[in-house]
């Protein structure tokens, strides 16, 4: 019988699939060997050997990070360019490199709220607070930063940023000295504050904070005088809060809960905003809410209390 159209169709058809399917495997082989700028691999950030290590973060459930009690893959040294001095501008240098050795620079973090790396910065008596962005510095795994301390003690510096070899939050810690008295600080409890002209409000929905349990934030700003506030994005969101406990032993960094973080708050004369915090331990505690109005930024302490 002599073959049909379809027939001699077949093979033409099935050679044309495997020359795309070849392609295709070719195209993504190619893609995989595409430099991606990094040389570090998931594995650096892995610690060696037992004992509690620091777990990546998913920004879609906030916790607080037991930084400084668990084992980071990371390895950090601060070093001061100028003497630490109260009042006086300060320069240092940050170095982040993994267990190995490897530094860790630009190429290898990814951009997370407008920036690679976050440092939150805090006082024995958490009552100086500062969110610094480093550039990079001279060296491969140097950051550099200016930092005008306002009070004296040994102030803890957290770091904040996501490797592109995980694609996940990690952290890290280290310290620096400013000579003088640490001053006694009262730390009177309060979810409400005023200063200029703006009254902040940080309610929690339940009565009490639960260790354990998460707890649901609302955030209120409203002008004295009755009129509008005029809040602007900070880092890609309308605020930011940052925990600490009283030891500084770690930190939580809170992002609005909000399908477009750039979506501005409803009502002007009163934007409200929502957060959601899980605090492992009782203690106490202190929030600091960053906000950008008018184009100056605002930082607000609120102090409470985690019952058991």
């Amino acid at each position: 019988m002599p073959a049909t159209a379809a027939d001699r169709q077949a093979p033409v058809q099935w050679r044309q699939i495997l020359w795309l399917t070849l392609g295709a495997v070719a195209l993504y082989l190619a893609l995989r060997a595409l430099p991606t700028g990094t040389n570090l691999h998931q594995g650096d950030f892995r610690v060696e050997g037992g004992g509690t290590q620091l777990e990546f973060c998913d920004p879609s459930n906030p916790q607080f990070l037991p930084v400084v009690a668990v084992r980071s893959p990371i390895v950090t040294s601060l070093r001061a360019l100028t003497p630490p001095a109260i009042g006086e501008p300060a320069e240092f240098v940050l170095n982040l490199s993994t267990a190995s050795g490897k530094p860790i620079g630009p190429v290898d973090l990814l951009v997370a709220h407008t920036r690679k790396l976050h440092l939150m910065v805090v006082d024995p008596t958490l009552a100086d607070y500062h969110h610094v962005h480093p550039e990079p510095g001279a060296n491969p795994g140097e950051w550099t930063f200016t930092l005008t301390p306002r009070l004296a003690g040994t102030y803890r510096v957290f770091a904040d940023f996501t490797p592109v070899a995980t694609g996940r939050g990690l952290y890290a810690s280290a310290d620096f000295e400013v000579p003088g008295e640490v001053p006694v600080n009262m730390r009177i409890l309060n979810w409400t504050a005023e200063h200029d002209g703006l009254r902040h409000e940080l309610r929690p929905d339940a009565k009490v904070v639960r260790a354990g349990q998460p707890a649901e934030l609302t955030y209120t700003l409203t002008a004295l005088d009755g009129g509008p506030v005029n809040l602007e994005p900070v880092m890609d969101a309308y605020a930011h809060l940052v925990a600490f406990d009283r030891d500084r032993g770690g930190f939580a960094h809170l992002h609005p809960q909000a399908v477009d973080p750039l979506l501005p708050p409803e009502d002007p004369r009163a934007p409200q905003l929502r957060f959601t915090l899980t605090i492992p331990q009782p203690g106490l505690y202190v929030i600091w809410a960053q906000t950008r109005i008018a184009g100056a930024d605002h930082y607000t302490p609120f102090w409470f209390e985690v019952v058991p």
